[in-house]
């Protein structure tokens, strides 16, 4: 084995969250960190990134001025083990912009674009850990095979910190609450 194809120690150990926050974003870009381990993420496909631009600027448009909707940052879920996620959307307060790191409560809805590769994660791993986290919303897109994306929601019980099946749209995503929202996700 050359040393190129070492791995860095920090993919092979537990960090903190302390040792997280000392590193550039250029370091955090591409990784999300669960249970204090990296996980390195491969590059998204522009057809993902391109939806999850869509979906953020909708809602970001709906939101008003008191919820800003943004992609590629991370959301600390919690400090001890570290668990960092990077959803593809997500909506949070406004006034939190320059709050580092975003916490939950911060956060109003998180979106996952699914990938190959990201079925398991975003349909059954990241929903736990953002309702075990006491994130009000989630919002999972899937490409169907007509080419239309497919969104299914899901609605935070507070008491059982689990989530409960919403509506599934097809191409069209409207939402009366919190905020009125029309997404034309259209072919893609």
């Amino acid at each position: 084995m050359t040393a190129e194809m070492v791995a860095p120690a920090w993919m092979h150990e537990q960090i903190t969250a302390e040792q997280y926050d000392s590193w550039s974003e250029e370091q955090c870009a591409g990784i999300e960190i669960v249970d204090g381990m990296v996980v390195v993420s491969p590059s998204a496909s522009k057809r993902h990134n391109r939806l999850a631009r869509i979906l953020a600027n909708a809602l970001e448009d709906a939101a008003g001025p008191d919820w800003n909707a943004d992609t590629d940052f991370d959301v600390r879920l919690q400090d001890v083990p570290l668990t960092n996620r990077r959803p593809d959307v997500v909506v949070y307060r406004a006034e939190t912009i320059d709050v580092t790191p975003t916490r939950p409560e911060h956060v109003l809805l998180v979106a996952e674009v699914v990938s190959p590769g990201s079925e398991t994660t975003d349909r059954v791993v990241k929903v736990d850990q953002y309702a075990k986290a006491g994130i009000a919303f989630y919002w999972r897109i899937e490409q169907a095979a007509t080419g239309v994306p497919l969104v299914y929601t899901y609605v935070l019980d507070p008491a059982t910190k689990t989530y409960r099946e919403g509506d599934v749209f097809t191409g069209v995503v409207k939402v009366a609450a919190p905020f009125p929202v029309r997404v034309d996700l259209g072919q893609l």
